[in-house]
Parts: structure tokens; sequence; C-alpha cells
């Protein structure tokens, strides 16, 4: 048996049913499903989580500390949230960046008549366009990560020399976990 625990903040709620655990902050509400690994249980006490394997090989060892992981994640997000910077860099075409519904458009990228599109991934991640700079902010670290992630394989570039077409949105700041 390997059990660990977590306390929770001052100003999050906290309900646990069966495998789902959901997270209530300032910022929003976040909720994730532990169902199906490894018989976990995930118990709330007064001021903590626990997360207890019924065996102590080390898998099981492994996944208690990734949910334990997503937990303070989610504590960090609903308070604090999280943010990703990205920097727009052209040297042959102008581009464009511009928000639209759930969707980035990257327009006049390397000259190209049809505009790059990017989606926006998560409900509450959002997408601010200041100059060449792009910020990224939601309270779900993994939604924000691959919304910035996604950015910057829409102007990835094929069939060119990288050393030469450097053109693209570039991840400068990635969101942090705790």
């Amino acid at each position: 048996m390997y059990e660990k625990e977590v306390e929770i903040p001052e100003s999050v709620q906290v309900e646990v049913e069966g495998g789902t655990v959901k997270v209530s902050g300032a910022k929003g509400t976040l909720e994730r499903n532990f169902r199906g690994l490894f018989s976990i249980k995930i118990e709330k006490s007064d001021k903590k989580i626990k997360v207890i394997s019924e065996s102590g090989i080390r898998k099981s060892k492994a996944v208690v500390g990734s949910i334990i992981a997503h937990i303070k994640n989610m504590f960090h997000g609903v308070t604090e949230g999280y943010s990703a910077k990205l920097k727009v860099i052209y040297s042959h075409f102008p581009a464009t960046v511009k928000v639209g519904d759930r969707k980035v458009l990257i327009q006049n990228f390397l000259g190209e008549k049809i505009p790059r599109i990017s989606k926006i991934v998560g409900d509450d991640t959002k997408v601010e366009v200041k100059g060449a700079d792009v910020i990224v902010s939601g309270t779900d670290i993994e939604a924000v990560g691959q919304t910035a992630a996604n950015m910057e394989q829409a102007t990835r570039i094929r069939k060119h020399d990288r050393k030469v077409f450097q053109d693209g949105i570039y991840i400068t700041k990635k969101p942090k976990g705790k």
C-alpha cells in the first residue's frame, strides 16, 4: 500500500466523487477524471487530499505522484492561472495574427494567400495579440500549453531551408507546473 497527500489551499474548494476531482477557485473551475488507473483511490479529508494505491509496485507509485502533480497544477490554475508567451518573427513577408472564434488566423505567412489556422484548446483559454507578442492565458496548464504548441506547429516551415526561412511563431515562455 502506498499513499501521498496534498494540502488544500485556503481559497480553493474541492469535490471528490469516485475518481473525479473538481477544483474551484477565484479564476474558475477545473474538473479531471482519474478513474481506471491501477486501482487508485482519491479521498478528501478536512484540509487534505489523499491518493492511495493498493499495491506498492513502482508503476502505481509513479501514477500516484502524477495524480498529485495534476492536482497541484489544478490548484495553481484556479488561484493564479497560467500563461505562455510567443513571438511572431518574420523576415520575408509581414505576417499578421488575428484571433477569431476559438481559432487563431495567421495571415500572409511567407506570402501565402490562404491563412494558416491554429485551434484554441479549452473553454477558458484566452489569446491576446500585442504587436509581435502573443500571450496565451487560462486556468488549465494543458490547454494553455497545447494552444501555444498549435500556433507554433501551424507556422512550421516545410520544403525550405530553416536556416534561411526563420519566419514563424515561436514559444518564448512556457507555462510552468507546480
